[in-house]
């Protein structure tokens, strides 16, 4: 990665830290699920309101490093809309992103390429995947803490 890309991805992830998108709770959600990253100590909670299978809105609060909040933002940006399949293969594609070497992955990513270097950093994929694995659970249901240890 070139110099001048990887400064644009930091300016990204910096700008979704500072001003983060969807960052509020949401009193009429249909599913949410709480999170918490040991390692960092990010905690957060994903809130979702599902109508027709759709994800029509899609939000967190929560603290935590840059990582994990960039990620959370850049997360509720990229599903608002999708179904909830499209969210569960967008969680794959980008998990399989941050932890395998495929290559591939990147070109169908749009925005979340910018946490593509998050993979040097084993303890950080951690707390870019938090809202992720947060999110699954929330779908599913699923009412234990998420916990990314």
């Amino acid at each position: 990665m070139n110099m001048e890309l990887r400064e644009l991805y930091q300016e990204i992830i910096i700008d979704h830290n500072r001003n983060p998108r969807n960052h509020h709770s949401m009193m009429d959600a249909t599913t949410q699920a709480n999170g918490f990253n040991p390692l960092c100590g990010d905690k957060l909670t994903v809130y979702a309101k599902i109508a027709d299978n759709l994800i029509t809105d899609l939000s967190f609060v929560g603290c935590g490093c840059a990582i994990s909040q960039a990620s959370a933002s850049l997360m509720t940006d990229a599903l608002k809309g999708k179904t909830v399949k499209e969210a569960h293969d967008l969680f794959h594609r980008f998990h399989n992103m941050l932890t395998l070497d495929e290559e591939e992955q990147l070109n169908s990513m749009d925005k979340l390429t910018v946490l593509a270097g998050v993979k040097a950093f084993p303890a950080r994929v951690k707390c870019a995947t938090l809202a992720w694995h947060t999110l699954e659970a929330a779908l599913n249901k699923d009412t234990t803490i998420v916990k990314t240890e």
